[in-house]
């Protein structure tokens, strides 16, 4: 298959699975209205994406590895919720529609986020009872669990919101706060397909060298679509890192360097996929796709 077919199959997968999820009738309904909201409000299923790559690229069960897969997206779908809050970023629009809490409240939007979060691990233990014969299904869980919390994304976001307006931080900081905000979650979607699908130890080093340097470079190139993007495109407000002196990579570095930067970024990260040859295909492709992307 091609890299465009693959992603769609990657991603209807996601979306079928997530429908049936988000029609649990235990939730009550405001609560499941409003974590439906913004889970199935578009997006390009990226976590999911790169955890059901990873573990077809060792061909390991793509069906052992789904409910990892929504997880993710439930875990990042929170993050986003709660990041558009008055308390954090403030953001009225989130790709394109009116942000969670401008639809149904903060309180709720609150209870949303964290109802996604905790929804996301029984998700995960319920799954990790019927797989309970893989060895690395524990390890997956693990990986998100780190990944998400606080000292992955969570400290990622605590930094970055200590850092507004002070780019005093500098380039240590800089590298701290997105390894972290951005990276630790895609380092650990791509970890748990490879542990699902049973890694071995030099796989294991290889997709998570790739992990963090595909982490780094959505965040670069995020950086720079907050400058050259539109908001057709990224269905977001923009311009909001310079006008709160965010630490970025745009406002420490500038918008060439940062280009600069992004381009070798995508080719180390390639570079890591060398050992699964032509299996890597997708995932070397989506690289390219991501250093071009326009949203």
């Amino acid at each position: 298959m091609s890299y465009r077919e693959d992603g769609a199959r990657y991603r209807e997968m996601t979306a079928s699975a997530l429908e049936k999820y988000l029609q649990n009738p235990q939730i009550p309904q405001r609560l499941l209205t409003a974590m439906a909201y913004s889970v199935h409000n578009g997006g390009k299923r990226l976590r999911p994406c790169l955890t059901l790559a990873s573990c077809e690229m060792l061909e390991g069960d793509l069906a052992a590895a789904l409910p990892v897969a929504c997880a993710l997206e439930m875990i990042h779908t929170y993050s986003l919720i709660h990041d558009d809050l008055p308390a954090m970023d403030n953001d009225d629009f989130r790709r394109g529609k009116p942000s969670n809490h401008k639809v149904y409240g903060e309180g709720m939007a609150i209870l949303a986020g964290d109802g996604l979060l905790s929804y996301a691990f029984e998700i995960m233990l319920e799954a990790l009872g019927r797989y309970s014969g893989n060895p690395g299904y524990l390890k997956a869980i693990q990986a998100v669990a780190g990944g998400a919390g606080v000292c992955g994304m969570v400290a990622g976001q605590a930094v970055d919101l200590e850092s507004e307006g002070d780019l005093s931080g500098g380039a240590e900081r800089l590298r701290y706060t997105h390894a972290r905000k951005t990276g630790a979650i895609i380092k650990a979607a791509v970890l748990s397909g490879a542990y699902i699908a049973g890694a071995r130890a030099e796989q294991v080093d290889a997709i998570g060298e790739f992990g963090s340097l595909y982490g780094l470079l959505f965040q670069i190139t995020d950086d720079i679509l907050d400058v050259e993007g539109s908001f057709a495109g990224m269905g977001k407000t923009l311009g909001k890192d310079k006008d709160a002196n965010k630490l970025t990579y745009v406002n420490l570095f500038g918008l060439e360097a940062s280009k600069t930067m992004a381009r070798e970024t995508a080719e180390k990260a390639k570079a890591a996929l060398k050992i699964f040859q032509s299996r890597a295909a997708f995932l070397e492709e989506l690289t390219d796709y991501t250093l071009e992307r326009k949203h």
